[in-house]
């Protein structure tokens, strides 16, 4: 291999597709609701592990709150307030998982339906 086959190996592979926000926030999301299932699965023997989860989980959502009550957020208004409403429904929910009196299915599916909202709404982004 040549200094000219190297370099542009190198150059070529840092010109990879640059991911769009709506994706990122996808893969964001996808990942915490991944921890947080298997933490779950797993949660009697590795309570530590799930409490992580729960953790990780509500900052997600605490920096989508911020997010959507930023002025500058150019979401509808009425969807905005669902997602701020969504983010207190998961902190205190995730409150009532840690204390033993809840379990963690509603999260998921919280974060299913943003995941399939993101997912469907790609292909007009």
């Amino acid at each position: 291999m040549n200094v000219q086959s190297m370099a542009q190996r190198a150059y070529s592979q840092s010109a990879a597709p640059t991911k769009t926000h709506r994706r990122a926030e996808y893969e964001t999301i996808a990942r915490a609701t991944h921890e947080l299932k298997a933490a779950a699965e797993n949660s009697r023997a590795d309570f530590p592990r799930l409490a992580d989860a729960l953790h990780r989980n509500n900052r997600l959502w605490t920096i989508l709150a911020t997010d959507v009550a930023d002025q500058a957020n150019q979401l509808p208004k009425d969807l905005k307030a669902r997602i701020f409403f969504l983010s207190e429904f998961s902190k205190r929910h995730s409150a009532q998982v840690l204390a033993g009196k809840a379990n963690v299915a509603p999260l998921l599916e919280i974060n299913t339906a943003i995941l399939r909202g993101l997912r469907n709404g790609s292909s007009q982004s």
